[in-house]
């Protein structure tokens, strides 16, 4: 029986569709390939955190630098090849960030459960939500289906990660470029309300800014040494001085005292367009947690690569 010309459009349009919708990120991806899944990563990052507070920062943080460099695709977690050089040594990652071990732990009981099926990008996705969960955020549903990079960007990580010195106008323009606003910025900065860092990121704060309280600046300044070079250069101070530990609004209220670690945390409450917003969030925890949650989800969105592109890594650290 012959088509009609009709009937072939439809057909068509469904084909182009269903290639659509098969390449969109889903948040039950993996109910039928890994339904452990969720059980098994929380489970590994829960013990990573037990071992060591700080680790959960450490994951919320590689996501971050993740998807800041050519999208949510693993290319982090790549070592350095023949072929190219990766991003763990770029000037915003070497000797900063850390949890691969971690994320090998994760990935290596991942594959025990669901072999082949689970890329990296998606475990250090649902890595970062739990890590807010486990120390006291917000949670979020977790849109999956992300595919392996073969590759990975050492400039592109230079040159697409914000800086610890930025200008509240440098961050914005960094975060517009991946499709964020600012209002997506002032949340995610709150990932701050965790963590720690090093001398090296705060010391032109604590030394030169002028917007700073003294009794934070005398505090900060005791174990970093105004001259680079040494081994003060590693000492850790936390981000959030108040609970560095618990995730909560504190790191917007030490901005509104002038106590933000770095200077690209307080430009973000300095006389300028983002004051009222860092305000709100002070003031309330729950509307902090909404809308951080919202712009981890749209960070996760940020150039996935799904279908046929890519791949599924069998070792996060290296292509298959």
């Amino acid at each position: 029986m012959a088509s009609s010309p009709a009937a072939f459009a439809v057909l068509a349009a469904l084909v182009l569709l269903s290639g659509t919708s098969s390449a969109q990120l889903s948040t039950s991806y993996y109910s039928y390939s890994c339904p452990s899944l969720s059980s098994t990563v929380k489970g590994a990052v829960q013990s990573a955190i037990n071992s060591e507070k700080r680790m959960g920062a450490s994951l919320l943080r590689l996501f971050f630098h993740d998807c800041f460099v050519n999208g949510c695709d693993g290319s982090i977690l790549l070592d350095d090849t023949s072929s190219f050089t990766g991003e763990k040594t770029a000037k915003p990652n070497t000797n900063s960030v850390r949890g691969f071990d971690v994320v090998d732990g994760i990935k290596t009981a991942v594959e025990n459960a669901c072999p082949g099926a689970v890329s990296c990008a998606d475990i250090l996705a649902i890595a970062a939500r739990d890590s807010v969960v486990i120390l006291g955020g917000p949670t979020w549903d977790v849109k999956l289906g992300r595919r392996d990079s073969k590759t990975a960007s050492l400039s592109a990580a230079n040159s697409n990660i914000p800086p610890p010195n930025s200008s509240l106008a440098n961050l914005a323009s960094s975060f517009s470029n991946k499709g964020l606003s600012t209002k997506d910025l002032v949340a995610l900065s709150g990932a701050h309300t965790i963590g720690q860092a090093r001398c090296t990121s705060f010391r032109a704060h604590i030394y030169n800014d002028s917007n700073v309280d003294p009794s934070f600046v005398q505090t900060r300044q005791s174990n970093c040494p105004s001259a680079s070079g040494g081994s003060g250069d590693n000492s850790l101070a936390p981000l959030d001085l108040q609970t560095p530990a618990g995730f909560d609004n504190n790191y917007y209220k030490n901005l509104v005292g002038k106590k933000g670690l770095l200077h690209s945390d307080q430009e973000l409450y300095n006389g300028g367009s983002t004051d009222s917003q860092v305000s709100s969030y002070g003031n309330s925890q729950s509307s902090f947690f909404a809308d951080f949650a919202a712009a981890m989800i749209k960070m996760g969105d940020i150039s996935p690569l799904t279908g046929s592109n890519g791949e599924i890594r069998k070792n996060c650290r290296k292509v298959n």
